[in-house]
């Protein structure tokens, strides 16, 4: 089997696969801050007791495995591309959701408005904790597995994938509910929530690595690319690759 070689500083190229990693980020991202957040569940764990959570956290950590895999393989600055895709989709959500709790009810659905507004109705603190939450988040992941892929030379895939989500969920988890629940929990109430969801996104993480092996190492034979970011630039602000 033939080694695929390490890919260092800029390049412009097409990908296989890419484009349907990108796509399939930005779905789980939509459907995790729509449909998640609809329900609040509660599992009563072995020597753990009962633990309540929103539902959307079962699936919001595939977009920070998307995100350790579209950086490993192509690089901070494709990734980047894919932050920005699945914030732009965010917003496009927030505003239709709005749109369509404000618009006036037919006659006929009035009875049914009151669940549409209890899905859909989040309010501007929470819309904004989660684009702001997310945006931040995805950054740091991508930052920490781009440096720590230099670091460790390619090496100990796990470090980087595990290493970058600690932070990224950790940034993500403490600006989303300081945004969206400050002054309304308690600090206590606050730290609590915060920790549980922190520890819950980042176990995924854990348990998803051989997961994250197999599909890092097929695809890096399959677009015969390792992109090392040794000349990247790491602004945010930009869409170039």
């Amino acid at each position: 089997m033939s080694k695929v070689q390490p890919i260092q500083g800029n390049r412009s190229r097409q990908y296989k696969y890419y484009d349907f990693i990108l796509a399939a980020f930005v779905v789980v991202l939509l459907c995790s801050n729509l449909i998640g957040p609809a329900k609040i569940a509660q599992l009563d764990l072995p020597l753990v007791g009962s633990v309540t959570f929103g539902a959307g956290v079962l699936f919001f950590p595939i977009s920070y495995l998307y995100g350790d895999i579209l950086t490993e393989v192509y690089g901070y600055g494709l990734d980047r591309r894919a932050v920005w895709a699945g914030f732009g989709g965010l917003i496009f959500a927030s505003f239709m959701a709005w749109v369509v709790v404000h618009l006036p009810a037919a006659p006929f659905w009035q009875d049914r408005q009151a669940a549409i507004e209890s899905v859909f109705g989040n309010t501007w603190r929470i819309v904004l904790a989660s684009l702001v939450a997310f945006w931040s988040g995805s950054f740091a992941n991508s930052f920490v597995l781009a440096k720590m892929k230099i670091l460790t030379k390619g090496k100990h895939l796990w470090t980087r994938t595990i290493g970058s989500t600690l932070v990224g969920e950790l940034v993500d988890s403490s600006l989303f509910y300081t945004i969206a629940f400050w002054g309304i929990m308690t600090k206590e109430q606050l730290i609590t929530v915060t920790l549980t969801q922190y520890v819950l996104k980042t176990g995924w993480e854990v348990v998803a690595t051989p997961l994250t092996y197999w599909i890092v190492a097929s695809l890096k034979r399959a677009e015969n690319e390792d992109y090392y970011d040794t000349n990247t630039s790491f602004n945010p602000f930009t869409l170039k690759a």
